[in-house]
């Protein structure tokens, strides 16, 4: 599969609510970069670390974080530029915005993840410290 293959597998799969299947297209030492100054941010290591913090996301936005692919997947060798629509609700604070994933993808696996909110200080307001 190409890079940008494996990309659309794992956005299809989490799609889907199976993020076993979703990061089954992580390798072992996959490194997440999760952006701005907010409880989430700072550098994940392994699915596991990625895992957590998505848990986290769902249990403090009640269920109600999600994302979905927004746009059409753009590849440069083994990168690939996702545009996506992230939204969520916390108590009073409401969050909807386009950002950028970016994935590097080696060997058939994702592993690196970069992501790029439109508005980062208001994603840090929304998730808080």
């Amino acid at each position: 599969m190409t890079a940008k293959e494996i990309v659309v597998s794992y956005a299809d799969a989490l799609s889907k609510g199976d993020v076993r299947a979703a990061f089954s297209f992580f390798s072992a030492e996959v490194q997440w970069h999760q952006p701005g100054n907010n409880q989430f941010s700072g550098l994940k290591k392994g699915a596991d670390e990625i895992g957590k913090m998505i848990g986290v996301m769902m249990e403090v936005s009640k269920g109600t974080f999600s994302l979905k692919p927004n746009g059409n997947m753009m590849a440069n060798g083994n990168l690939v530029a996702m545009p996506v629509s992230f939204s969520g609700t916390i108590d009073d604070r409401k969050m909807d915005m386009p950002g950028i994933d970016l994935f590097k993808v080696e060997d058939g696996k994702i592993t690196e993840v970069w992501l790029f909110s439109d508005d980062q200080n208001a994603e840090d307001t929304f998730w808080g410290k």
